[in-house]
C-alpha cells in the first residue's frame, strides 16, 4: 500500500485539499477572504481554495513531524519581512490561521493533542501537551489520497516506480 511518504508534496497537497473540502467540519471561515497569511505578506491569498490547501499542508506536516505545536508551524509558514532600507528579518506566519485549521481538523477527528505527563501546581493537576499528532483516521485519509494519486506521481517522477 502506498503511504503519504511515497508521494511528493506538490501532488499530494492539492488532492488532499479536494478530499478535505468534502469533509464535514473543515470549512473556510468568513474572515478568511480578507486576512493575510502573515505579517511578511502584503495581500491576502489570491487562490480560491487557499484554506483547504493550507489545511492539507498542515495535516501533512503534523503527520511527518508530529508532535508539533502552533509556533513551530507558524515558523514553517513564515517568510522574510521587508524592513525597507534595513535588512530583511524572519517573520512568522499567522498563528490564528494555523490554530483555527488545527481546531477544525481536531473536530473532524484527523489530529489530536498528545499528552505527555501531569504536573502538580498550586491550582491543581495540569496536563502538559508537547503538540499535536495524527490520529489513525487522519493517517487513513492521507494514505488513501496518496494511493489514489500514485499513478500520477509515477508519471511525473519516473524514478518513483522503483519504490
Amino acid at each position: 500500500m502506498t503511504t503519504f511518504y511515497d508521494v511528493p508534496a506538490d501532488l499530494l497537497n492539492p488532492a488532499l485539499a479536494d478530499k478535505l473540502s468534502d469533509m464535514d467540519g473543515i470549512s473556510r471561515p468568513e474572515w478568511a477572504a480578507y486576512v493575510k497569511t502573515g505579517i511578511h505578506r502584503e495581500r491576502p491569498p489570491s487562490q480560491s481554495n487557499w484554506w483547504e490547501l493550507r489545511c492539507a499542508a498542515i495535516l501533512r506536516k503534523v503527520a511527518r513531524e508530529g508532535p508539533i505545536g502552533v509556533n513551530s508551524l507558524a515558523q514553517a509558514y513564515g517568510g522574510k519581512k521587508d524592513n525597507g532600507a534595513h535588512p530583511h528579518t524572519p517573520a512568522m506566519g499567522s498563528r490564528h490561521i494555523i490554530r483555527t485549521a488545527l481546531q477544525q481538523m481536531t473536530e473532524a477527528g484527523l489530529i489530536e493533542m498528545k499528552s505527555s505527563k501531569t504536573v502538580q501546581s498550586v491550582s491543581g493537576d495540569q496536563k502538559l501537551y508537547p503538540g499535536r499528532v495524527l490520529t489513525p483516521a487522519g493517517h487513513k485519509v492521507l494514505d488513501e489520497v496518496a494511493h489514489s494519486i500514485r499513478g500520477q506521481a509515477e508519471a511525473a517522477y519516473p524514478g518513483l516506480a522503483k519504490y
